[in-house]
Protein backbone atom coordinates (compact mmCIF):
# COMPACT_ATOMS: atom_id res chain seq x y z
CA UNK A 1 0.00 0.00 0.00
CA UNK A 2 2.91 2.41 0.72
CA UNK A 3 4.85 1.95 -2.67
CA UNK A 4 1.13 2.27 -4.39
CA UNK A 5 0.91 5.45 -2.57
CA UNK A 6 3.91 6.88 -3.63
CA UNK A 7 3.86 6.12 -7.21
CA UNK A 8 0.47 7.62 -7.52
CA UNK A 9 1.88 10.61 -6.03
CA UNK A 10 4.62 10.49 -8.78
CA UNK A 11 2.20 10.24 -10.88
CA UNK A 12 0.34 13.63 -9.52
CA UNK A 13 3.33 15.26 -9.81
CA UNK A 14 4.00 14.54 -13.52
CA UNK A 15 0.63 15.36 -14.41
CA UNK A 16 0.32 18.74 -12.43
CA UNK A 17 3.55 19.93 -14.42
CA UNK A 18 2.53 18.40 -17.89
CA UNK A 19 -0.91 18.22 -18.00
CA UNK A 20 -2.27 20.87 -15.64
CA UNK A 21 0.82 23.07 -16.36
CA UNK A 22 1.72 24.05 -12.57
CA UNK A 23 4.84 25.88 -11.64
CA UNK A 24 7.05 22.56 -10.81
CA UNK A 25 8.00 24.31 -7.47
CA UNK A 26 3.91 24.57 -6.66
CA UNK A 27 3.89 20.90 -7.79
CA UNK A 28 6.85 19.81 -5.73
CA UNK A 29 5.35 21.77 -2.50
CA UNK A 30 1.71 20.24 -3.34
CA UNK A 31 2.91 16.81 -3.75
CA UNK A 32 5.40 16.52 -1.09
CA UNK A 33 2.46 17.93 1.53
CA UNK A 34 -0.46 15.39 0.32
CA UNK A 35 2.00 12.40 0.40
CA UNK A 36 3.48 13.14 3.97
CA UNK A 37 -0.70 12.87 4.73
CA UNK A 38 -1.21 9.64 2.75
CA UNK A 39 2.05 8.11 4.12
CA UNK A 40 0.82 8.61 7.13
CA UNK A 41 3.05 11.28 8.84
CA UNK A 42 1.34 13.16 11.55
CA UNK A 43 -0.28 16.14 9.92
CA UNK A 44 1.41 18.76 12.45
CA UNK A 45 4.80 16.75 11.53
CA UNK A 46 4.40 17.15 7.41
CA UNK A 47 5.06 20.87 7.32
CA UNK A 48 7.74 20.08 9.95
CA UNK A 49 9.18 17.79 7.28
CA UNK A 50 8.61 20.05 4.41
CA UNK A 51 10.45 22.83 5.74
CA UNK A 52 13.39 20.50 7.05
CA UNK A 53 13.64 19.51 3.44
CA UNK A 54 13.24 22.67 1.85
CA UNK A 55 15.88 24.25 4.34
CA UNK A 56 18.77 21.38 3.90
CA UNK A 57 18.75 21.66 0.09
CA UNK A 58 19.02 24.60 -0.02
CA UNK A 59 21.40 25.30 2.79
CA UNK A 60 24.07 23.64 0.54
CA UNK A 61 23.30 24.77 -2.82
CA UNK A 62 22.45 28.23 -2.75
CA UNK A 63 25.65 29.50 -2.61
CA UNK A 64 27.16 27.71 -5.49
CA UNK A 65 24.32 27.97 -7.89
CA UNK A 66 24.02 31.30 -7.64
CA UNK A 67 27.70 32.45 -7.15
CA UNK A 68 27.69 30.09 -10.56
CA UNK A 69 25.20 31.67 -12.08
CA UNK A 70 27.38 35.14 -11.72
CA UNK A 71 30.45 33.42 -13.05
CA UNK A 72 28.43 32.63 -16.14
CA UNK A 73 26.66 35.94 -17.04
CA UNK A 74 30.15 37.71 -16.60
CA UNK A 75 32.11 34.90 -19.03
CA UNK A 76 28.85 35.89 -21.62
CA UNK A 77 28.50 39.89 -21.02
CA UNK A 78 32.60 40.58 -21.16
CA UNK A 79 32.82 38.66 -24.53
CA UNK A 80 35.53 35.81 -22.80
CA UNK A 81 32.46 33.11 -24.61
CA UNK A 82 33.40 34.89 -27.79
CA UNK A 83 36.94 35.39 -27.53
CA UNK A 84 36.90 31.10 -26.78
CA UNK A 85 34.91 30.60 -29.54
CA UNK A 86 37.59 32.71 -32.11
CA UNK A 87 40.77 30.85 -30.47
CA UNK A 88 39.26 27.24 -30.99
CA UNK A 89 37.78 28.10 -34.29
CA UNK A 90 41.15 29.25 -35.60
CA UNK A 91 43.22 26.39 -34.22
CA UNK A 92 41.42 23.89 -35.65
CA UNK A 93 40.69 25.40 -39.18
CA UNK A 94 37.78 25.42 -41.26
CA UNK A 95 38.01 21.35 -41.78
CA UNK A 96 37.45 20.14 -38.06
CA UNK A 97 35.01 23.76 -37.39
CA UNK A 98 33.04 21.11 -35.72
CA UNK A 99 35.29 20.11 -33.50
CA UNK A 100 35.96 23.36 -32.64
CA UNK A 101 32.47 24.23 -31.79
CA UNK A 102 32.08 21.18 -29.63
CA UNK A 103 35.15 22.16 -27.41
CA UNK A 104 33.93 25.42 -27.13
CA UNK A 105 30.53 24.19 -25.93
CA UNK A 106 31.95 22.15 -23.15
CA UNK A 107 34.35 24.94 -21.64
CA UNK A 108 32.40 27.51 -22.05
CA UNK A 109 29.04 25.48 -20.58
CA UNK A 110 31.22 24.32 -17.29
CA UNK A 111 30.27 27.76 -15.85
CA UNK A 112 27.47 29.01 -17.65
CA UNK A 113 23.15 27.47 -17.20
CA UNK A 114 21.69 25.37 -20.25
CA UNK A 115 19.83 28.42 -21.20
CA UNK A 116 21.95 30.98 -20.66
CA UNK A 117 25.00 28.88 -23.03
CA UNK A 118 22.09 28.15 -25.45
CA UNK A 119 21.10 31.77 -26.11
CA UNK A 120 24.67 33.19 -25.76
CA UNK A 121 26.49 30.36 -28.16
CA UNK A 122 23.70 29.67 -31.05
CA UNK A 123 24.56 33.50 -32.45
CA UNK A 124 27.79 32.60 -32.10
CA UNK A 125 26.90 28.95 -34.48
CA UNK A 126 25.01 31.24 -36.69
CA UNK A 127 27.44 33.59 -37.50
CA UNK A 128 29.75 31.17 -38.72
CA UNK A 129 27.40 29.30 -40.90
CA UNK A 130 27.14 32.60 -42.74
CA UNK A 131 30.64 32.69 -43.21
CA UNK A 132 31.46 29.22 -44.69
CA UNK A 133 28.16 28.41 -45.70
CA UNK A 134 28.15 25.04 -43.42
CA UNK A 135 24.97 22.68 -42.70
CA UNK A 136 23.58 24.87 -39.18
CA UNK A 137 22.41 21.63 -37.70
CA UNK A 138 25.95 19.89 -39.01
CA UNK A 139 27.46 22.79 -36.76
CA UNK A 140 25.14 23.07 -33.72
CA UNK A 141 24.55 19.83 -33.00
CA UNK A 142 28.14 19.26 -31.50
CA UNK A 143 28.00 22.32 -29.20
CA UNK A 144 24.44 21.63 -27.67
CA UNK A 145 25.96 18.33 -27.14
CA UNK A 146 28.65 19.86 -25.15
CA UNK A 147 25.97 21.75 -23.63
CA UNK A 148 23.60 19.36 -22.76
CA UNK A 149 26.49 17.10 -21.14
CA UNK A 150 27.86 19.86 -18.90
CA UNK A 151 24.38 20.42 -17.56
CA UNK A 152 23.65 17.05 -16.45
CA UNK A 153 26.70 15.37 -15.83
CA UNK A 154 28.85 18.70 -13.87
CA UNK A 155 28.79 20.86 -10.84
CA UNK A 156 27.77 23.60 -10.18
CA UNK A 157 25.02 22.81 -12.53
CA UNK A 158 21.49 22.46 -10.80
CA UNK A 159 20.95 18.79 -10.62
CA UNK A 160 24.56 17.39 -10.52
CA UNK A 161 25.64 19.80 -7.61
CA UNK A 162 21.98 18.85 -5.61
CA UNK A 163 22.60 14.83 -5.80
CA UNK A 164 26.23 15.24 -4.58
CA UNK A 165 24.69 16.89 -2.13
CA UNK A 166 21.74 14.50 -0.83
CA UNK A 167 23.89 11.42 -1.66
CA UNK A 168 26.96 12.53 0.22
CA UNK A 169 28.96 12.11 -2.69
CA UNK A 170 32.63 14.30 -3.04
CA UNK A 171 31.88 17.24 -5.45
CA UNK A 172 35.18 16.93 -6.79
CA UNK A 173 35.99 13.13 -7.60
CA UNK A 174 32.26 13.54 -9.18
CA UNK A 175 33.76 16.68 -11.22
CA UNK A 176 36.66 13.87 -12.10
CA UNK A 177 34.52 11.24 -12.68
CA UNK A 178 32.03 13.33 -15.36
CA UNK A 179 34.86 14.49 -17.13
CA UNK A 180 35.69 11.15 -18.23
CA UNK A 181 32.32 9.71 -18.83
CA UNK A 182 31.48 13.27 -20.50
CA UNK A 183 34.05 12.67 -23.62
CA UNK A 184 32.98 9.30 -25.34
CA UNK A 185 29.15 10.74 -24.64
CA UNK A 186 29.82 14.09 -26.25
CA UNK A 187 32.07 13.22 -29.00
CA UNK A 188 29.20 10.65 -30.37
CA UNK A 189 26.40 12.37 -29.61
CA UNK A 190 28.14 15.29 -31.09
CA UNK A 191 30.64 15.13 -34.41
CA UNK A 192 30.30 11.82 -35.04
CA UNK A 193 26.32 11.83 -34.80
CA UNK A 194 26.44 15.03 -36.41
CA UNK A 195 27.44 13.55 -40.08
CA UNK A 196 24.44 11.78 -40.34
CA UNK A 197 22.31 15.54 -40.09
CA UNK A 198 24.08 17.34 -43.25
CA UNK A 199 21.05 16.83 -45.34
CA UNK A 200 18.57 19.05 -42.98
CA UNK A 201 18.02 21.87 -44.18
CA UNK A 202 18.12 24.88 -41.82
CA UNK A 203 17.84 28.64 -42.63
CA UNK A 204 17.76 30.30 -38.75
CA UNK A 205 15.87 33.42 -38.57
CA UNK A 206 17.70 36.66 -38.97
CA UNK A 207 15.97 37.79 -35.54
CA UNK A 208 18.38 34.89 -33.72
CA UNK A 209 21.43 36.57 -35.04
CA UNK A 210 23.16 38.50 -32.50
CA UNK A 211 25.99 41.28 -32.82
CA UNK A 212 29.65 39.91 -31.97
CA UNK A 213 32.09 42.61 -29.94
CA UNK A 214 34.75 43.95 -32.15
CA UNK A 215 38.17 42.21 -31.15
CA UNK A 216 39.57 44.99 -29.65
CA UNK A 217 36.63 44.77 -27.17
CA UNK A 218 37.41 41.47 -25.95
CA UNK A 219 39.31 40.19 -23.15
CA UNK A 220 43.06 38.38 -23.81
CA UNK A 221 42.32 35.11 -24.45
CA UNK A 222 44.24 33.43 -21.51
CA UNK A 223 42.32 35.51 -18.95
CA UNK A 224 39.21 33.82 -20.68
CA UNK A 225 40.57 30.10 -20.64
CA UNK A 226 41.24 30.37 -16.97
CA UNK A 227 38.27 32.65 -15.54
CA UNK A 228 35.79 30.20 -17.85
CA UNK A 229 38.03 27.44 -16.05
CA UNK A 230 39.04 28.35 -12.63
CA UNK A 231 36.16 26.46 -10.43
CA UNK A 232 37.66 23.14 -12.46
CA UNK A 233 40.95 23.65 -11.74
CA UNK A 234 40.65 24.25 -7.78
CA UNK A 235 37.84 21.58 -7.50
CA UNK A 236 40.24 19.10 -9.21
CA UNK A 237 43.54 20.19 -7.45
CA UNK A 238 42.21 19.50 -4.11
CA UNK A 239 40.82 16.97 -4.98
CA UNK A 240 44.30 15.05 -6.94
CA UNK A 241 46.22 16.68 -4.35
CA UNK A 242 46.20 14.16 -1.45
CA UNK A 243 46.50 11.53 -4.32
CA UNK A 244 49.75 12.01 -4.52
CA UNK A 245 51.35 13.58 -1.00
CA UNK A 246 49.30 13.26 2.34
CA UNK A 247 48.52 16.59 3.59
CA UNK A 248 49.09 17.38 7.20
CA UNK A 249 48.24 19.72 10.37
CA UNK A 250 47.36 23.64 8.56
CA UNK A 251 48.01 21.95 4.92
CA UNK A 252 45.21 19.97 5.21
CA UNK A 253 43.32 21.98 7.09
CA UNK A 254 43.80 24.48 4.17
CA UNK A 255 43.07 22.07 1.40
CA UNK A 256 40.37 20.75 2.83
CA UNK A 257 39.54 24.82 2.92
CA UNK A 258 39.54 25.58 -0.17
CA UNK A 259 38.23 22.09 -1.52
CA UNK A 260 34.77 23.36 -0.12
CA UNK A 261 32.63 24.31 -3.44
CA UNK A 262 30.97 27.64 -1.89
CA UNK A 263 34.45 28.53 -1.52
CA UNK A 264 36.06 27.67 -4.58
CA UNK A 265 32.97 29.32 -6.41
CA UNK A 266 33.67 32.40 -3.97
CA UNK A 267 37.37 32.45 -5.09
CA UNK A 268 36.91 32.16 -9.01
CA UNK A 269 33.50 34.71 -8.79
CA UNK A 270 36.07 37.26 -7.34
CA UNK A 271 38.72 36.55 -9.98
CA UNK A 272 35.82 37.02 -12.93
CA UNK A 273 35.03 40.25 -11.54
CA UNK A 274 38.40 41.65 -11.84
CA UNK A 275 39.82 40.13 -14.42
CA UNK A 276 36.95 40.40 -16.74
CA UNK A 277 35.49 43.71 -15.13
CA UNK A 278 37.21 45.82 -13.40
CA UNK A 279 40.44 45.21 -14.67
CA UNK A 280 38.86 46.16 -17.93
CA UNK A 281 37.32 49.38 -16.66
CA UNK A 282 34.18 48.12 -16.47
CA UNK A 283 31.78 50.28 -13.26
CA UNK A 284 31.18 47.80 -10.31
CA UNK A 285 27.51 49.25 -10.51
CA UNK A 286 27.08 47.58 -14.14
CA UNK A 287 29.09 44.22 -12.89
CA UNK A 288 26.51 44.22 -10.08
CA UNK A 289 23.69 44.62 -12.21
CA UNK A 290 24.57 41.90 -14.20
CA UNK A 291 25.01 39.36 -11.04
CA UNK A 292 21.03 40.61 -10.17
CA UNK A 293 20.11 39.65 -13.40
CA UNK A 294 21.99 36.35 -13.43
CA UNK A 295 20.62 35.93 -9.42
CA UNK A 296 16.99 36.21 -11.07
CA UNK A 297 17.93 33.56 -14.15
CA UNK A 298 18.08 31.34 -11.67
CA UNK A 299 15.64 32.03 -8.84
CA UNK A 300 13.12 29.65 -10.15
CA UNK A 301 15.58 26.80 -10.30
CA UNK A 302 16.63 27.46 -6.71
CA UNK A 303 12.97 26.28 -5.62
CA UNK A 304 12.54 23.78 -7.89
CA UNK A 305 15.43 22.27 -6.46
CA UNK A 306 13.94 23.17 -2.79
CA UNK A 307 10.91 21.57 -3.65
CA UNK A 308 12.34 18.73 -4.69
CA UNK A 309 14.49 18.36 -1.35
CA UNK A 310 10.77 19.18 0.44
CA UNK A 311 9.59 16.14 -1.29
CA UNK A 312 12.85 13.93 -0.62
CA UNK A 313 12.61 14.62 3.13
CA UNK A 314 8.68 13.39 3.01
CA UNK A 315 9.58 10.26 1.71
CA UNK A 316 12.63 9.70 4.27
CA UNK A 317 10.49 10.79 7.23
CA UNK A 318 7.76 8.32 6.06
CA UNK A 319 9.59 5.63 6.24
CA UNK A 320 8.94 4.52 2.62
CA UNK A 321 12.82 5.77 1.58
CA UNK A 322 13.66 2.35 3.78
CA UNK A 323 10.99 0.34 2.23
CA UNK A 324 11.83 1.14 -1.26
CA UNK A 325 15.64 0.96 -0.48
CA UNK A 326 15.00 -2.87 0.77
CA UNK A 327 13.17 -3.92 -2.08
CA UNK A 328 15.60 -2.63 -4.73
CA UNK A 329 18.16 -4.07 -2.67
CA UNK A 330 17.11 -7.53 -4.52
CA UNK A 331 16.25 -6.24 -7.65
CA UNK A 332 17.47 -7.50 -10.43
CA UNK A 333 19.03 -4.69 -11.85
CA UNK A 334 22.29 -2.65 -10.67
CA UNK A 335 21.41 0.46 -8.81
CA UNK A 336 23.25 2.48 -11.58
CA UNK A 337 20.98 1.12 -14.60
CA UNK A 338 18.20 1.49 -11.81
CA UNK A 339 18.66 5.08 -11.19
CA UNK A 340 19.61 5.78 -14.45
CA UNK A 341 16.22 4.27 -16.04
CA UNK A 342 14.20 6.14 -13.11
CA UNK A 343 15.34 9.15 -14.03
CA UNK A 344 14.80 8.55 -17.95
CA UNK A 345 11.11 8.07 -17.42
CA UNK A 346 10.63 10.77 -15.52
CA UNK A 347 12.49 12.80 -17.89
CA UNK A 348 10.30 11.56 -21.10
CA UNK A 349 6.88 12.50 -19.00
CA UNK A 350 7.97 15.53 -17.45
CA UNK A 351 10.46 17.12 -19.63
CA UNK A 352 12.72 18.96 -17.54
CA UNK A 353 16.22 16.70 -16.89
CA UNK A 354 16.37 19.21 -13.34
CA UNK A 355 12.90 18.06 -12.01
CA UNK A 356 13.75 14.30 -13.15
CA UNK A 357 17.44 14.36 -12.00
CA UNK A 358 15.98 15.40 -8.40
CA UNK A 359 13.07 13.49 -8.33
CA UNK A 360 14.93 10.40 -9.12
CA UNK A 361 17.07 11.41 -6.51
CA UNK A 362 14.31 11.36 -3.32
CA UNK A 363 13.80 8.25 -4.49
CA UNK A 364 17.54 6.28 -5.40
CA UNK A 365 19.02 8.09 -1.85
CA UNK A 366 17.97 5.19 0.30
CA UNK A 367 19.15 2.67 -2.55
CA UNK A 368 22.99 3.80 -2.34
CA UNK A 369 23.90 2.72 1.43
CA UNK A 370 21.51 -0.34 0.99
CA UNK A 371 23.61 -1.82 -2.08
CA UNK A 372 27.42 -0.19 -1.97
CA UNK A 373 26.84 2.00 -4.84
CA UNK A 374 29.35 4.28 -5.45
CA UNK A 375 27.22 7.77 -5.01
CA UNK A 376 29.91 9.38 -7.28
CA UNK A 377 28.35 7.43 -9.93
CA UNK A 378 25.07 7.46 -8.73
CA UNK A 379 25.19 11.32 -9.90
CA UNK A 380 26.58 10.93 -13.00
CA UNK A 381 24.09 7.82 -14.16
CA UNK A 382 20.75 9.88 -12.87
CA UNK A 383 22.03 12.85 -14.99
CA UNK A 384 22.62 10.58 -17.64
CA UNK A 385 19.05 9.35 -17.72
CA UNK A 386 17.77 13.00 -17.08
CA UNK A 387 18.77 14.40 -20.43
CA UNK A 388 17.22 10.81 -22.21
CA UNK A 389 14.95 11.94 -25.35
CA UNK A 390 14.11 15.29 -25.04
CA UNK A 391 10.34 16.15 -26.94
CA UNK A 392 7.79 18.19 -27.41
CA UNK A 393 7.22 18.48 -23.19
CA UNK A 394 10.45 19.92 -22.97
CA UNK A 395 11.70 23.91 -23.71
CA UNK A 396 15.06 22.81 -24.73
CA UNK A 397 13.17 21.27 -27.66
CA UNK A 398 10.93 24.45 -28.88
CA UNK A 399 14.37 26.56 -28.50
CA UNK A 400 16.18 23.99 -30.73
CA UNK A 401 13.59 23.90 -33.43
CA UNK A 402 12.89 27.91 -33.48
CA UNK A 403 16.13 28.98 -33.49
CA UNK A 404 16.74 26.58 -35.95
CA UNK A 405 13.90 27.46 -38.05
CA UNK A 406 12.98 23.46 -38.37
CA UNK A 407 10.01 21.17 -38.60
CA UNK A 408 9.04 18.89 -35.46
CA UNK A 409 10.08 15.97 -37.24
CA UNK A 410 13.54 17.19 -38.46
CA UNK A 411 14.33 18.39 -34.82
CA UNK A 412 13.21 14.59 -33.54
CA UNK A 413 15.51 13.54 -36.17
CA UNK A 414 18.24 15.66 -34.68
CA UNK A 415 17.66 17.25 -31.29
CA UNK A 416 16.14 14.40 -29.39
CA UNK A 417 18.39 11.78 -30.69
CA UNK A 418 21.44 13.76 -30.03
CA UNK A 419 19.58 13.75 -26.30
CA UNK A 420 19.15 9.84 -26.57
CA UNK A 421 22.88 9.27 -27.28
CA UNK A 422 23.93 10.87 -24.36
CA UNK A 423 21.89 9.48 -21.94
CA UNK A 424 22.44 5.64 -23.53
CA UNK A 425 26.07 6.33 -23.98
CA UNK A 426 26.51 8.11 -20.52
CA UNK A 427 25.35 4.70 -19.21
CA UNK A 428 27.22 3.03 -20.77
CA UNK A 429 30.89 5.01 -19.89
CA UNK A 430 29.37 4.86 -15.83
CA UNK A 431 28.79 1.31 -15.86
CA UNK A 432 32.76 1.15 -17.82
CA UNK A 433 34.07 3.20 -14.67
CA UNK A 434 32.31 1.36 -12.45
CA UNK A 435 33.78 -1.93 -13.42
CA UNK A 436 37.41 -0.18 -13.54
CA UNK A 437 37.45 1.69 -10.23
CA UNK A 438 35.83 -1.49 -8.02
Amino acid sequence: MTLTVTILCILSLVLLITWGRLNAFLAFLLVALATGVALGIPPESVTRSVQKGLGDTLGSLVVVIVLGAMIGKMVAVSGAAQRISQVLIRRFGERHIHWALMLTGFIVGIPLFYNVGFVLLVPLIFSIVRQLGKPAVWLGVPMLAALSVTHGFLPPHPSPTALVGQFGADMGRTLLYGFIVSVPAIILAGPVFARTLRHISSKPPETFTSITLPDHELPGTATCFFASLLPVLLLAGTTLMPMFQKPEGATASWIVFLSEPAVVMMISLVYATWALGLHRRMKMDTIMAHYAEAVKDVSLILLIVAGAGALKQVFTDSGVSGQIAGLMNGAPLPPLVLGWLIAAIIRVAMGSATVAGLTTAGIIAPVIPATGADPNLMVLSIGAGSLMFSHVNDSGFWMFKEYFNLSVKDTIRSWSLMETIVAVVGLLAVLALDAVIH
